[in-house]
């Protein structure tokens, strides 16, 4: 089932009033009694659609497909997607605009549309702070000459624009520690790990990952020349302790494990080609990589450092989040052409795929809504 969503018109705020409120911030099968279901909500950026994923144990499969975007001719771009922390909402990126993109908040469930609002240029990855109350999202910016872009702050509740935060070329992969003190992103065109400071709206600190000149640095201004010895990290996400941060190196093949409060490299992990976004199961004991290059998601043991490699049902395998039960992964594919997208479960006990839900086209940001147990 299809279901086509409009937009309303945006509120307007001013900025005294928005600064005064943020510092108070297949059919589905028949179950087993006691058995466990999962929902997730999945963007489809060549679809303009949000596909409503649920698995049931045993099978997967997409059982709604909401119509996203504003431009009937055109490509709107749904590129993220989260869901608040009560799991009330959830939030849309779209990436394409006039020029600038737009964050969309929908009631779970229903899926209707409740408010959006416009931020920067092509914003990306998105993440909330653990009050629900404050997102930040990425704009990736593939407008024109490279040029340091910016990671938007908006107030959830009224879905206002608080700020707008300079970082550095090309930001990617936001995500928000668990302390909710800051806010990560990698700069794959500054080749830099960038920190955000929640309660300031401003940057903190940043690390440059290049090979050979790996550390602190001021400069957040220019674009990286070349590729020898890049990073070019396309995410990040705290452990559950919020001591460690994991960074992937999408051009060298490898996950950075940086200590958070020295900002130093403490361990590498090599992977296959092109790691890209991220996760750790509830119990921190496991980093599950997707592998864009490799059509695989690997399945990395934080005390060992030993690593497993899950094939992907499709091609270019993007986003990965685990259920918090820790029992699962599920793992968008963008697939290629004219084939539709998948999402894969992975039954992290294993670890091995068990199931897979076909999509909509180019499947990318993927996020968990719920879990439900049936009645016995």
């Amino acid at each position: 089932m299809r279901t086509a969503v409009r937009p309303p018109a945006l509120s307007i705020l001013t900025v005294t009033f928005l600064a005064g409120f943020v510092l108070l911030a297949g059919p589905i099968r028949a179950q087993s009694p006691g058995a466990t279901s999962y929902w997730l909500y999945v963007a489809n950026e060549s679809s303009d659609a949000v596909s409503l994923v649920h698995f049931d144990g045993r099978t997967a499969a997409e059982v709604e497909s909401i119509d996203v975007g504003v431009h009937p001719t055109d490509m709107d771009g749904a590129h993220g997607v989260t869901v608040s922390p009560d799991g009330e909402y959830w939030y849309l990126s779209l990436a394409h605009g006039q020029p600038y993109g737009s964050i969309w908040k929908m009631r779970t469930g229903t899926n209707e549309l409740v408010d959006s609002v416009t931020v920067g240029l092509f914003p990306a990855t998105m993440a909330l702070t653990p009050d629900g109350t404050t997102l930040f999202a990425s704009n990736f910016n593939l407008h024109g000459d490279p040029e340091p872009s910016t990671v938007s702050a908006v107030f959830t509740p009224i879905m206002a624009p608080v700020a707008r935060i300079e970082t550095c070329v090309r930001p990617h992969g936001s995500r928000v520690s668990h302390d909710g003190l800051n806010q990560y992103s990698g700069c794959l065109l500054s080749d830099q790990l960038v920190e955000t400071s929640i309660e300031n709206l401003q940057v903190t600190r940043r690390m440059r990952l290049t090979a050979g000149y790996e550390g602190l640095t001021t400069d957040g201004s220019g674009a990286l020349v070349g590729d020898e010895g890049a990073c070019r990290p396309s995410w990040v996400v705290p452990s559950k302790d919020d001591r460690t941060l994991y960074v992937t190196c999408n051009a060298r093949s490898e996950v950075l494990e940086v200590d958070r409060d020295a900002f130093v490299i403490r361990r590498r992990f090599p992977t296959g080609a092109g790691p890209y976004n991220a996760d750790v199961t509830p119990d921190g004991r496991t980093l599950l990589v997707t592998l864009k290059g490799e059509q695989a998601v690997a399945v990395i043991d934080l005390v060992t450092g030993l690593e497993r490699r899950i094939p992907t049902s499709r091609p270019v395998t993007h986003g990965v989040v685990t259920s918090p039960d820790g029992r699962y992964a599920f793992v968008s594919n963008e697939a290629v052409g004219a084939t539709r997208g998948t999402v894969d479960v992975i039954d992290l006990a294993s670890p091995a795929l068990v199931a897979t839900a076909e999509v909509q086209f180019q499947a990318g940001g993927i996020a968990f809504w719920k879990m439900e147990s049936a009645e016995p």
